[in-house]
């Protein structure tokens, strides 16, 4: 019987070691050399601290901010260690009244824009912490962008274009806009202080 399990225990301490240490040491190599930024989590540095990830939403209230879409992701939304959806069907009243409150919050913000309230402008992402937001949530804050900001129009409407997100391999998913990534250059060309949680 010892001839048989010493093999076994052999194989197992080998193969421990291979996927254990030595395959998870080389990846970790490598995406330190070549990914190095997406590695260690796609983080913003300004003036030499760390503000954020392009890849977490968080939340943006003030009136000179884009705004993500709602977060369900934590007891207030854009908890990162308790990313989710709310799981709500269809037909649940909770779902229904959270819509209608985020499309009369939007109405609110933006009272310029009269058209249609884009879908992610009023639904929480399945992570609660989708970074992006569409393209036509983006061009419907523009105006209470640039009057809080003292900006022409125009020129918030170019720096969305300009930091727009085509679809990946150019037929997947929709063109979209970092948050993070917008807000990050808005403060750099009007010059303002980036703060953590504006």
């Amino acid at each position: 019987m010892l001839q048989q399990l010493a093999p076994a225990f052999r194989m197992m301490v080998f193969l421990t070691i291979l996927t254990g240490l030595i395959y998870p040491g080389v990846i970790t190599g490598l995406c330190q050399v070549f990914f190095k930024y997406q590695a260690n989590g796609s983080l913003v540095t300004v003036n030499g601290r760390v503000t954020g990830s392009s890849l977490i939403g968080q939340n943006f209230s003030r009136p000179e901010y884009f705004h993500p879409r709602p977060s369900a992701a934590g007891h207030n939304g854009y908890d990162p260690t308790a990313s989710g959806g709310s799981n709500l069907g269809p037909t649940s009243q909770k779902l229904y009244d959270r819509v209608k409150a985020s499309v009369a919050q939007f109405r609110k913000e933006n009272p310029s824009y009269s058209g249609p309230v884009p879908a992610d402008a009023a639904t929480a992402s399945g992570s609660g912490l989708d970074p992006d937001i569409s393209v036509a949530n983006a061009m419907a804050q523009a105006p209470r962008i640039a009057r809080a900001r003292g900006m022409k129009e125009e020129a918030v409407v170019k720096l969305i274009r300009s930091t727009m997100q085509e679809r990946d391999l150019h037929f997947l998913g929709e063109p979209r806009v970092n948050v993070f990534t917008l807000n990050l250059a808005l403060n750099h060309i009007t010059k303002s202080d980036w703060r953590l949680h504006p």
